[in-house]
């Protein structure tokens, strides 16, 4: 795929990542301070999100001390996620919502915002940067990460299985077949303003960053976590994260 170089103006435009991660969960206990490849999922988001040439301000928004202290380590910002945006029917947009003005409070006033998600352990910085440019440069007013999918999709109803996305009496190749993609939950750029007004991270002009497959694995469960862990002695550029973020928390 081909990716746009940095926009030679910016026009002063401010980007800010925030990594919403609640100190709770229910399928991985402690998840987001669960280590792949001997380092926590959200040193691994920052990390990530640091090494991007666009990002200007990296913030961890969280209720768990655990979580700030290891997001403070790996030199991201962090602000205390009140109790009632902390729960598991909290929406992600309001704790980023929150995240936006509390920055603003400190001076920080995001044109840009990059949410991650520290569940995507393989989040590759030149992607986000790709995604950032789409805003910058007025293609997109949101981008979403996803993985070019081919898949025959069905789904289960009182008369059987029925084909969604396919007719099931004809098998085309895999080349003769249009891709389709499946949102990874990696990462989502999008325009301050237009995601205040819609208060929602859809809206406008929507526009999605093809992510390699590998990069697409994101954790909810104990085996998954498991994968991610032995996948991550294998990825290529990944294994010096750990490196990165020994290197970052100490200047």
């Amino acid at each position: 795929m081909h990716r746009p170089s940095e926009p030679s103006e910016r026009a002063g435009q401010t980007v800010v990542a925030v990594i919403p991660a609640r100190a709770g969960s229910r399928g991985v206990p402690d998840k987001n301070v669960q280590t792949v490849g001997g380092v926590p999922l959200i040193a691994r988001a920052v990390a990530s999100a640091r090494a991007a040439k666009l990002i200007d301000v990296v913030a961890v928004s969280t209720d768990g001390e655990a979580i700030a202290a290891a997001a403070h380590h790996a030199g991201a910002e962090v602000i205390d996620r009140p109790a009632r945006l902390a729960s598991d029917t909290a929406t992600s947009e309001s704790a980023l919502l929150h995240a936006l003005d509390e920055l603003d409070e400190r001076g920080i006033r995001a044109d840009v915002l990059v949410f991650i998600q520290a569940t995507s352990p393989f989040i590759a910085p030149e992607d986000l940067d790709f995604a950032i440019t789409r805003i910058l440069t007025d293609e997109s007013d949101v981008v979403l990460s996803a993985a070019e999918s081919h898949a025959f999709l069905w789904r289960m109803t009182d008369a059987g299985a029925q084909a969604i996305n396919h007719d099931a009496s004809f098998r085309p190749r895999r080349q003769d077949r249009e891709p389709q993609y499946v949102e990874t939950g990696a990462f989502y750029v999008m325009r301050v303003a237009g995601f205040r007004e819609a208060g929602f991270r859809f809206f406008g002009r929507i526009g999605i960053a093809v992510t390699d497959e590998r990069h697409s694995l994101e954790i909810d469960t104990p085996d998954q976590l498991a994968l991610a862990d032995a996948l991550a002695h294998q990825e290529a550029g990944h294994e010096t994260v750990a490196a990165a973020v020994t290197t970052k928390g100490q200047s």
